[in-house]
């Protein structure tokens, strides 16, 4: 566990001897021929775990379960084919996305009919079940015989990209990322270290200073829904651009801000997840956080076909890039990379098959880069750097240096001190165990009188120091003179002037302001 924090590479797989079936990676920008070396040796591990597993089960063989299979095959299954089938593949190859869900739920209602009017026997389950699985033979089919994905991309195409950086004035920094029918509008607050979002789990305990929220609304892919907390989606899909952007935020003491993007997906059609990583890229740099190169991400999948009877062959399959609609929901493999153009920054990957081999994720990694690199290309263009300066809307922070020591004298009893600096100046104040105190404000005039209290009421004085004091009290021996909050000292009558003085008050009186020496200090 301990190696594992910062460490380059964080690298879960599950899979059988043979192949791959779900990754989750987080990463340092880590070259995609590591990725594979480190998939690869993982996977010598999973061999040795299934043995083990294998032998377990020699010594005490279950008895196994028999489950009935809906048949698909059949004249139930004949008559869809002869039917429906040309219709179908007529209107999955539609460019339109509501067109061809229009076209797709007509023909299913009349799909449906026909089933119910002529086959009497027939369940709504296996009604559905054939459908969906001749919607999956036709996608797979088309796709790896000809190449001509249901928009007519190429196999290695990506879709209509558009960027932009600055899209709503008013808040800190905003992004909006278009690839195809998918929309995400990113929009970044910085906020000062008290900002950050405490963490209490089971197996941690700490603080987020960057935090990555994504949200779904039901109009993104035109439904109509109540609008709750955030579900497993959004939860999941927010932590996984998080990952992939975590690597690039720069360190607290570079960077001294509290990070929050949200990611509202405006439309959705494949891909949301890497839209977000996209959008909230250029939000980062148009609030003018330095971080040091973009983050792009892409959605590929596979369509992988074996043909029956054939297992000792090498099955046939194409690679997708920038996946959506039918190939997203009837594809084999759903594979979301992120990372800079010098590395990896997250992975993750699920199939609905056995799993892939190492060759196909070789080469899936190699299509996903040079995705990545042209969406990089198209990002730069928009916006080439962060920006010199933050937004005038955002607010500044000041770190100043004190003793430890000092920090109950700036606190003061109950939070006294620090609570009437805080008011007087407008800003806010956060004070760390080290000594480190952050000064939040939006206004400079603000900023400079709070900086010039904390220094007041955490300066350190030595003897010989000339200072300006105002006196608060006096008495027959002397007078209390204050340099500082909640910082006095005591002038002698004997030193109040170079000749005998009488009374405190032939010199001095409560509330004047007069030059004063540091002559010893009280410990």
């Amino acid at each position: 566990f301990a190696e594992r924090q910062g460490a380059e590479l964080d690298l879960v797989i599950s899979g059988t001897a043979e192949k791959i079936n779900m990754i989750e990676a987080g990463a340092r920008e880590i070259p995609e021929s590591l990725i594979i070396e480190a998939l690869e040796r993982g996977q010598r591990e999973i061999k040795n775990l299934v043995a083990f597993q294998r032998e377990i089960v020699a010594a005490a063989p279950p008895a196994k379960t028999a489950v009935k299979l809906l048949a698909v095959t059949g004249a139930l299954g004949d008559g869809l084919k002869e039917r429906f089938s040309g219709r179908i593949e007529e209107a999955l190859w539609n460019r339109d996305k509501a067109a061809r869900n229009q076209a797709l739920a007509l023909l299913k209602e009349e799909w449906s009919g026909y089933a119910h009017s002529d086959f009497a026997e027939a369940t709504p389950a296996e009604v559905d079940y054939l459908w969906e699985n001749e919607l999956d033979a036709i996608v797979h089919r088309r796709i790896i015989e000809t190449g001509e994905r249901p928009d007519g991309r190429a196999p290695d195409e990506l879709r209509p990209l558009e960027a932009g950086a600055g899209v709503l004035p008013r808040v800190h920094g905003s992004g909006l990322f278009i690839r195809g029918e998918t929309q995400a509008l990113s929009t970044l607050t910085l906020g000062g270290p008290g900002d950050e979002q405490i963490i209490e789990g089971m197996e941690i305990r700490g603080k987020r200073r960057f935090i990555h929220h994504y949200n779904f609304p039901p109009f993104s892919t035109g439904e109509v829904k109540p609008m709750r907390g955030p579900g497993r989606r959004e939860i999941g899909h927010g932590a996984l651009a998080e990952r992939a952007l975590a690597p690039l935020i720069p360190s607290k003491e570079t960077f001294p801000y509290t990070i929050r993007i949200v990611s509202e997906i405006l439309s959705s059609n494949g891909s949301s997840s890497m839209a977000s990583v996209c959008g909230s890229t250029l939000a980062l740099f148009d609030a003018g956080v330095p971080i040091a190169r973009p983050i792009a991400g892409i959605a590929m999948g596979l369509m992988l076909e074996q043909e029956p009877g054939t297992k000792n062959q090498e099955p046939r399959y194409v690679i997708l890039t920038d996946i959506q609609g039918p190939e997203d929901h009837y594809g084999d493999m759903d594979f979301k990379a992120a990372g800079t153009a010098d590395g990896v920054t997250a992975l993750q990957m699920d199939v609905k098959i056995d799993g892939v081999t190492i060759a196909v994720l070789t080469e899936t990694l190699s299509r996903a880069r040079a995705a990545r690199l042209e969406i990089l290309s198209v990002m730069q263009k928009a916006i080439p750097a962060p920006r010199p300066e933050l937004s005038p809307h955002a607010p500044r922070i000041t770190v100043l240096k004190i003793d430890p020591e000092k920090i109950g004298a700036l606190i003061g009893p109950g939070g006294k001190m620090i609570n009437a600096i805080i008011a007087a100046t407008g800003v806010d104040i956060d004070v760390e165990d080290d000594g480190s105190v952050f000064v939040i404000s939006e206004r400079a005039e603000g900023m400079e009188r709070a900086i010039q209290l904390i220094k007041q009421a955490t300066r350190e004085y030595k003897p010989g120091e000339l200072l300006e004091g105002t006196v608060t009290r006096v008495f027959n021996f002397g007078a209390m003179v204050e340099v500082g909050p909640k910082q006095e000292g005591l002038i002698h009558i004997s030193e109040l002037a170079p000749w005998h003085v009488g009374q405190v008050e032939d010199v001095v009186r409560i509330g004047d302001k007069i030059p004063v020496m540091v002559h010893d200090i009280d410990e």
